[in-house]
């Protein structure tokens, strides 16, 4: 018990099931390398600011980093009595380099360094989530620079809708994800911000220099209100949001590969490393990865769910209660970073069927809207363009054939407009190439989108 870092004011040891129940270092020792970081700059600025002597800075800070290596050694002594993964690392150097240790502590409180353990921590794996992300975007180009001229349904509602081109479909997801990559940017910068110095709640009668810690650990600033800094989870809440539209995305792809893999579509083909089989059935090649991560982003709203639920009720200002914070961070942290590297390993392995893609076009009167416009150009207002080129599928529907198939004379039995130059507007290359527009499918369009996002990536020639 003498070794509880509040124990002096308790008669009885915690009971054994108390501990069992309320201890955090079965997950929070991932935290050690922020802890650590965090603790050496706390030494350094208590030397500095004359707190304690510099040779006592020097060796609470040359201890820290043997600590670190036992840890990342495997010879850590990792004890669950000493609950967490601060009062851990503390003892054992309290052990290693004598009572100086206990020096370590001074001017500040578990309620600030944990939340500085957490922002350091949510912001490492921000920086990560954005290094993979934009990998992720960048084989999305390369998928699609090798694809501008593969046509394919472009749907709505799960229906055949008007002919893209597959570079076009797959760009789409390319901008979703340099949407995540600045959303985790820009949050990132509101998460790396020092807490330490605010103590428990009201701040220190100690002359402390948070923005010399700050500064050393490469944190953009330091706190503003002490019960504010200890007591408020929203740079979690915020990166969770992050990692859960990272997994959206992720997810929505994800449905489609499904639909593109069955063979009744047949548009794509999965590599084996990426398929599992049936146990039954010999012919099934499931799309196993593409479903799991479909599931898992379920899990990370989840975890979402948990932390804003967990924080709703919370009075000012650190309640135990915010324990389970990491929990919900550090699992979502593994799936968006897994995620989002296979997905890239993935997306790199799949075999595109454009021969299929293209059979498909004829299924679905994709071309109807390019009837409509063709009337327009003609002089007919859009509205009864539309019904005319609605009348036009009802017939090649009854015929069994696509609008292309329909001969002159049965389309001008529809409207006296049309000419022979109609089937010319009807080819499905036509249609694509001619929607050049800013943020279109036709060629250039696409061209432009390659251009810009390389130029984001850095890629640019």
């Amino acid at each position: 018990m003498s070794e509880k870092p509040w124990g002096g004011r308790f008669k009885e040891s915690t009971s054994l099931a108390v501990e069992a129940y309320t201890e955090s270092i079965s997950f929070d020792s991932v935290l050690y390398a922020q802890d650590i970081a965090g603790s050496k700059a706390h030494a350094r600025m208590l030397g500095e600011q004359g707190i304690i002597t510099r040779e006592e800075a020097d060796a609470l800070r040359a201890g820290l980093d043997q600590v670190k290596k036992e840890i990342e050694d495997g010879v850590f002594p990792w004890r669950q009595d000493l609950e967490d993964v601060h009062m851990n690392i503390e003892t054992r150097l309290t052990q290693l380099v004598g009572d100086v240790g206990k020096k370590l502590h001074t001017g500040r409180s578990r309620n600030d360094q944990v939340c500085l353990d957490f922002r350091l921590f949510a912001s490492d794996q921000l920086r990560e989530w954005m290094r993979l992300t934009r990998a992720l975007v960048r084989m999305f180009v390369k998928r699609a620079e090798e694809h501008k001229d593969v046509l394919l349904p472009g749907c709505t509602h799960m229906q055949p809708a008007q002919p893209v081109s597959l570079a076009h479909h797959l760009l789409a997801y390319a901008w979703m994800l340099k949407r995540d990559a600045e959303r985790m940017a820009d949050c990132e910068k509101r998460v790396r911000i020092s807490p330490l110095g605010a103590a428990a709640l009201a701040g220190t009668t100690y002359p402390l220099k948070p923005e010399m810690v700050a500064e050393e650990l490469g944190m953009y600033g330091i706190f503003d209100n002490s019960m504010d800094a200890v007591g408020d989870r929203d740079f979690a809440l915020e990166a969770l949001f992050c990692g859960v539209t990272a997994m959206n995305h992720l997810s929505r792809f994800c449905e489609e590969i499904i639909w593109w893999a069955n063979p009744m579509f047949g548009f794509v083909t999965l590599s084996d490393k990426h398929s599992t089989g049936s146990s039954i059935m010999p012919q099934k090649k499931n799309p196993d990865v593409a479903e799991i991560m479909r599931g898992k982003t379920g899990r990370t709203y989840g975890n979402l769910m948990n932390l804003m639920t967990i924080l709703k009720g919370i009075p000012l200002t650190y309640n135990r209660d915010m324990q389970e914070d990491k929990i919900s961070f550090i699992d979502t942290d593994g799936t968006v970073r897994h995620s989002l590297s296979l997905m890239a390993d993935m997306l790199e392995g799949i075999t595109f069927r454009p021969e299929r893609m293209r059979k498909a076009l004829a299924s679905g009167f994709l071309n109807a809207t390019e009837l409509a416009d063709y009337l327009v150009t003609k002089g007919m207002p859009f509205r009864e363009a539309h019904h005319v080129s609605g009348r036009s599928v009802a017939l090649a529907e009854e015929k069994g054939c696509g609008l292309e198939d329909l001969s002159l004379e049965e389309l001008r039995g529809l409207s006296e407009l049309i000419e022979e130059d109609v089937f010319a507007a009807l080819d499905y290359d036509t249609a694509v190439a001619r929607r050049n527009v800013p943020g279109g499918t036709g060629p250039q369009s696409v061209a432009r989108q390659l251009e810009n996002i390389k130029a984001w990536l850095g890629d640019k020639d």
